[in-house]
């Protein structure tokens, strides 16, 4: 199960002669009015429309976030044409059957995917990273973790995570005469065999060997 912890500075950075204390965190940016959804994106005539999950409504996508979303699809789509998206933003003035606008703020993820609409594990699980060379994936939900790596069987675990700061976090265990920790961090992050877009960076350690990979929320956690 997950337990919280909070880390000092001392501990964090241990290359600093003597630790610096702050009076408190940056404040996070208001999600009021603000939501989080799923579903295709399509770029027509120069623009791109959001279409959610089941759902036959459309809207025209604002970057008013500056999350260079055109960009981004117009890199991933290619022939396809269509993308996955996960994203947060305020939605407005649609009707069923009308095409409305999302002021869009924040991007989860952006993949070339058909079938992420129709992922039955989406809304249980608190965190999804992976990379490669060997592939690696860890699956997280509030019953544990699920480590599985490229040539030997799949680790499920309990887990402790701690929160650094900034958004940082890690998730720690011990299993199996193994020590495992996976470091999050909110920085955009490109797989690279994918080429799908997540919004943050993560690091597996186990027993030491360190590999790099991305990361995103899940439906059950957005913070």
């Amino acid at each position: 199960m997950r337990a919280v912890r909070t880390l000092t500075l001392c501990a964090l950075l241990p290359l600093f002669a003597a630790c610096q204390m702050f009076e408190s965190e940056p404040a996070k940016p208001s999600t009021v009015g603000l939501t989080r959804m799923q579903g295709q994106l399509t770029a027509v005539g120069g623009k791109l429309l959001f279409q959610p999950c089941r759902d036959q409504r459309n809207y025209l996508v604002k970057d008013t976030g500056g999350t260079n979303i055109l960009q981004e699809a117009a890199s991933l789509a290619g022939q396809q044409g269509v993308l996955f998206a996960d994203l947060r933003g305020k939605f407005s003035g649609v009707a069923a059957g009308t095409q409305g606008e999302v002021e869009l703020q924040q991007l989860y993820r952006v993949e070339r995917s058909t079938a992420a609409c129709d992922d039955p594990d989406f809304k249980r699980m608190i965190l999804r990273a992976n990379g490669h060379k060997p592939a690696w994936a860890m699956n997280v939900t509030a019953k544990g973790m699920v480590l599985e790596r490229e040539g030997q069987p799949p680790l499920a675990v309990p887990y402790v995570e701690e929160q650094i700061g900034d958004g940082r976090f890690n998730l720690m265990t011990e299993a199996d005469n193994q020590h495992i920790e996976l470091w999050v961090a909110p920085q955009r992050c490109v797989d690279s065999v994918s080429g799908s877009l997540q919004h943050m960076t993560a690091q597996l350690r186990v027993n030491g060997q360190v590999q790099q990979g991305c990361a995103a929320f899940g439906g059950s956690r957005d913070d």
